[in-house]
């Protein structure tokens, strides 16, 4: 049964997220919050996480799934972006934005797009998420808690532990989350391409 840590929105208890670090460290999937809508997460080098986080979805290797950094000197380890890139990002960051760019070798070849060699970067702007970040040392591999066959993510915690309480190994619950995911905007092409509008205001990169 998956475990549920309630913690503050503002000052989130460290020893609980410590407890969800080691499960994240033992091959677990969690539920987190983040400042668009809950999101799964899991470690980046694990392959049996994230293959159960792709169960979890419903969704194949061609759906770009998200690599969660702290901020943007930690994603430039991720992604390669030229100058005209870097300023965009740096607008809407941290932010519920998710930017499709080139995997970096630092990347496993298997969680990136098979043909184009993309991946998902995002930095969230959540204190909860943030601190669970820090704690873990190292970014996260996550996708939308958007289950199968359903439009819109989930929100509420305490539901999400009933629907996955054999799925994932913990919940954090820090308040419900908006029901809008990221927007996420294609950066690897010549011009920027808005594939999902969500939270964030494309308006924000002239979009």
């Amino acid at each position: 049964m998956a475990q549920f840590f309630s913690v503050h929105p503002d000052n989130p208890q460290a020893r609980l997220l410590k407890q969800a670090v080691q499960l994240l460290n033992q091959g677990s999937v969690l539920a987190v919050p983040t400042d668009s809508s809950y999101a799964l997460v899991c470690h980046l080098d694990d392959k049996n996480a994230a293959d159960q986080l792709r169960r979890i979805r419903g969704i194949d290797d061609k759906h770009h799934l998200t690599v969660l950094c702290r901020d943007l000197s930690e994603l430039a380890n991720y992604a390669r972006v030229d100058n005209r890139q870097f300023r965009a990002v740096k607008q809407a960051t941290p932010g519920p934005f998710t930017f499709i760019l080139e995997a970096t070798k630092e990347v496993p070849r298997r969680v990136s797009h098979p043909q184009r060699k993309t991946i998902g970067l995002r930095v969230p702007d959540h204190k909860v998420l943030q601190a669970l970040l820090s704690l873990h040392g190292a970014p996260l591999l996550a996708a939308t808690l958007i289950m199968p066959d359903e439009a819109l993510p989930l929100n509420d915690a305490q539901d999400i532990r009933e629907r996955l309480e054999h799925q994932v190994g913990a919940v954090i619950d820090a308040g419900a989350c908006s029901l809008e995911p990221t927007t996420v905007i294609d950066m690897s092409g010549e011009s920027p391409e808005v594939l999902r509008r969500g939270q964030g205001d494309p308006a924000l990169l002239s979009l």
